[in-house]
């Protein structure tokens, strides 16, 4: 049964990232004044094109919720979707707020031997349904791969990169739930859709 939810978890975050790459195309098609260049960002993704950093369809421009980390680290979450494949997609950006480059801390992978085989991720981010008392986790896939942005060591002065957690949903009636990363401040989250 497992295996069965993961490969619809990943054919939802194919069809996810399809969809975000066509709006973000369709975006870029606009404009063309020197007042619409903006600064590249890139992070890499897993060495075998695992789940790199991708912008989340519905994102608003107002940050839904900001965790403050270490150091300068800020986590602005811009959407909170549940989607029909049985899972919760948490959107957002990282920002490096400080005047210097930061590297990463190691505790977002989390501590599972499994997800930390894989590299550096958000693997240790939560999702916490206080109403149910139920905790949910980031999901993976067959190869145990968390299905979270991956690949991130460390983030530039000032930099912003785009990142994505997808958990398991809570029941359809449980809509209120507060996202938990190691190392950053807790932050209430409205799940849509």
């Amino acid at each position: 049964m497992s295996i069965r939810f993961t490969a619809k978890a990943r054919r939802g975050v194919v069809a996810l990232t399809v969809a975000a790459g066509l709006a973000v195309g369709v975006a870029g098609c606009g404009g063309g004044g020197d007042d619409d260049k903006k600064p590249e960002t890139s992070a890499s993704a897993s060495k075998d094109g695992g789940s790199g950093p991708s912008t989340q369809e519905g994102q608003s421009d107002t940050p839904l919720a900001e965790l403050k980390g270490p150091n300068g680290l800020l986590l602005q979450v811009t959407s909170v979707g549940r989607d029909s494949g049985g899972f919760v997609t948490v959107g957002g950006s990282l920002k490096n707020d400080s005047d210097k480059v930061l590297t990463i801390p190691a505790q977002l992978s989390g501590n599972e031997t499994e997800i930390i085989r894989n590299g550096r991720s958000f693997g240790g981010a939560t999702l916490v349904d206080s109403k149910g008392k139920k905790r949910y986790y980031v999901l993976r896939d067959t190869d145990g791969r968390p299905l979270t942005t991956t690949g991130i060591s460390t983030v530039k002065a000032g930099e912003t990169i785009p990142v994505f957690m997808q958990f398991p949903a809570p029941p359809a009636g449980t809509s209120e739930v507060s996202l938990q990363l190691p190392m950053f401040a807790p932050a209430d989250l409205t799940i849509s859709g």
